[in-house]
């Protein structure tokens, strides 16, 4: 689910920075005036779960108090490690964290399982249900993909009533071209506004994406989305690597980016420590 040398922008000086100057950056006339309505809320950092999944298979309820110390806001959800939803969410309640997100199978979104997965959801207290990848994205047809971005659409109509948002995460798969155009394009242009793109930085550089280009053509989209580094040394964490953080931040503080979800997958010795070390490169830059 992978990021670049920054410079700190806090959110005052982003408002006071001139049109042309926004403009440099690539944002639409829409959020350029959203930008200068005011100053926008600061976003609130979760963790994506899967980056110490393995400290959570051993001991899921001394990671969630860890990651609640550390200063992390949320987490998301990627697997339940055999807790029920009263379970879960007392160990979140415990440590002052909210449910920023679940990763979850299409087939829990489908038929009759739809139900109990919003019940579920619904006791975490979240409202995100983020389907995590599609089988055989590289491999997938053009029309595979308009027929998933239909599939999508459809549900969205169901969970809408709840209060639920149905979303899609980025691999690296998404974006194989059909001509001038990515799946991942071809997918979000044929999507309603209500399905979240939960767009992954690292995985969409890593699949040959520009996460920059995709935040302009797709505006207010990215309700949600992944903080993962690309590039960089073996172990970087965000700031560490090639990602355009800046550029990255001020379009998703512009269109309405509800939640950063940190995502670290670099496999070091110390997962734990560093997911702490993205959250403090985090503060450093203002987040």
């Amino acid at each position: 689910m992978n990021a670049s040398p920054h410079t700190e922008i806090s959110r005052r000086s982003f408002i006071k920075t001139s049109a042309a100057g926004l403009a440099a950056t690539g944002l639409t006339p829409a959020l350029l005036r959203a930008a200068q309505q005011g100053a926008p809320k600061k976003i609130p950092i979760g963790l994506q779960l899967y980056s110490v999944r393995h400290q959570c298979a051993k001991d899921l309820k001394g990671v969630l108090e860890a990651v609640g110390k550390m200063g992390y806001q949320g987490v998301e959800f990627a697997g339940y490690y055999g807790k029920s939803a009263e379970e879960l969410r007392k160990m979140m309640d415990a440590n002052n964290l909210l449910c920023c997100g679940t990763h979850t199978g299409l087939e829990t979104l489908l038929g009759d399982y739809l139900d109990k997965t919003i019940a579920f959801n619904k006791t975490l207290g979240n409202k995100y249900l983020i389907v995590p990848g599609l089988p055989h994205a590289r491999t997938r047809t053009r029309q595979a993909w308009l027929d998933t971005a239909k599939l999508f659409n459809e549900i969205a109509d169901k969970v809408k009533d709840k209060d639920m948002r149905v979303g899609y995460h980025a691999h690296g798969g998404d974006f194989k071209k059909f001509g001038d155009q990515t799946a991942w394009d071809l997918f979000f242009s044929n999507a309603k506004p209500e399905v979240v793109m939960q767009l992954d930085i690292g995985n969409c550089m890593g699949g040959g994406g520009d996460p920059v280009a995709i935040l302009k053509k797709f505006p207010g989209r990215a309700t949600t989305i992944h903080l993962k580094e690309h590039g960089g040394s073996k172990y970087a964490v965000i700031g560490e690597g090639d990602a355009k953080w800046k550029e990255i931040f001020a379009l998703c503080e512009a269109g309405g980016t509800q939640w950063y979800i940190v995502e670290h997958e670099r496999g070091g010795p110390d997962p734990v420590g560093d997911v702490k070390r993205c959250l403090e490169a985090l503060r450093k830059m203002g987040k």
